[in-house]
């Protein structure tokens, strides 16, 4: 049993890469075919929408931005999908400045959501893409292809712990059918919302850095700026609240 961590991806990407993408190669091969599809689906968008609809597809504003994206699926230019994704908690984590041996742990216990590959290994190598949480793509909801192929992660974390970082969207792609562990971020006494992401990071950069791989570990850890102050158990969802400590 090992202890699996899964975050949600970031709208914002680090572009280029120098390793050859293959959706073959993905998570799960039984969705090598829904992946294709979405990828064609993706192709014909950005190659047929104007300038308005890209806008609203992809999230984006400036006319640059929508003009780097316009071009289909770039099967030349891979990255690790852990360093493919550059928001807040990938930034956090900060995974380009971990020895080898702090990236592998990371690589083989970190599962991603793509808004279009779906359930992805730290490792994985993906493409530069952009589609904004929510997009359908084509006639086809990301969500819902992924959601009704759920049963193939949950044998994949059959033995597992399994640590939930992901925000509630994410749900609909996936949610554990068994037992897990999530995170709450207290500041006074008020939930943190918007740099929950950044502490996210933080704590899975401390468990490549200590090597953690068991929820009990993680409990038992002295992380910098953040007192544990109770463990909340719901059904079947462990909650750790921690409470972030004012400088």
């Amino acid at each position: 049993m090992s202890l699996k961590i899964l975050l949600a991806p970031s709208e914002t990407k680090k572009s280029g890469g120098d390793i050859a993408f293959s959706v073959e190669n993905l998570l799960f091969s039984q969705l090598t075919q829904t992946r294709k599809e979405l990828i064609e689906n993706y192709d014909n968008i950005v190659t047929s929408f104007d300038e308005k609809q890209l806008s609203s597809f992809f999230g984006l504003k400036k006319q640059s931005d929508i003009a780097f994206y316009s071009q289909k699926i770039s099967y030349s230019q891979g990255l690790k999908a852990i360093e493919r994704y550059s928001g807040v908690a990938f930034d956090y984590l900060d995974y380009k400045r971990l020895n080898d041996e702090q990236k592998a742990h990371i690589d083989e216990r970190v599962i991603i959501f793509s808004n279009i590959f779906g359930f992805l290994r730290a490792d994985d190598i993906i493409c530069d893409y952009r589609v904004k949480q929510g997009s359908d793509i084509g006639d086809f909801s990301p969500q819902k292809l992924y959601h009704s192929n759920a049963y193939l992660l949950d044998e994949y974390l059959q033995n597992d712990e399994i640590l939930d970082l992901r925000a509630g969207y994410y749900d609909k792609f996936y949610k554990p059918n068994k037992r897990f562990t999530t995170l709450k971020f207290l500041k006074e006494g008020k939930v943190v919302s918007h740099w929950a992401k950044a502490y996210r990071g933080i704590i899975s950069r401390m468990i490549a850095l200590h090597k953690i791989d068991s929820i009990e570990a993680l409990i038992s850890l002295n992380i910098d700026g953040l007192s544990l102050i109770e463990i909340v158990e719901k059904k079947n969802i462990q909650e750790i609240v921690y409470e972030v400590e004012t400088k």
